[in-house]
């Protein structure tokens, strides 16, 4: 997806090693297993341009963001036949911090922010 013309949301699919700086760590490595067809999980990964942008304008960003995230949220559904705080077939997600510094409150914050 992208805001402005600048796609900040990545499914694993579309990344690989060569956008670490992009993807941060976990996130290229995700991405790279991904197309090696190892058995992972299926999931998507924000950028980190957008996680820097969070430090100048954090509302405005999440607000960009959301959308995004939540139809990258949906298509993860759609694949796993799972849903997202459903207390019967739940979809359980993992949310890291992967950029190539440390952004501590990052991970809480975006939890928050999507539950």
């Amino acid at each position: 997806m992208t805001i402005n013309n600048k796609k900040f949301v990545y499914d694993f699919s579309e990344g690989d090693k060569e956008k670490k700086n992009l993807l941060g760590g976990k996130g290229a490595n995700l991405a790279e297993m991904t197309k090696l067809g190892l058995n992972i999980p299926p999931g998507f990964t924000i950028t980190t341009e957008a996680c820097l942008l969070y430090f100048g304008n954090p509302e405005k960003i999440m607000g960009q963001l959301k959308p995004n995230v939540m139809e990258y949220l949906e298509a993860l559904e759609e694949n796993t036949g799972k849903k997202f705080g459903d207390n019967k077939n739940p979809l359980l997600v993992s949310v890291r911090s992967g950029a190539p510094m440390s952004m501590p409150g990052m991970d809480i914050h975006a939890i928050r922010r999507y539950s």
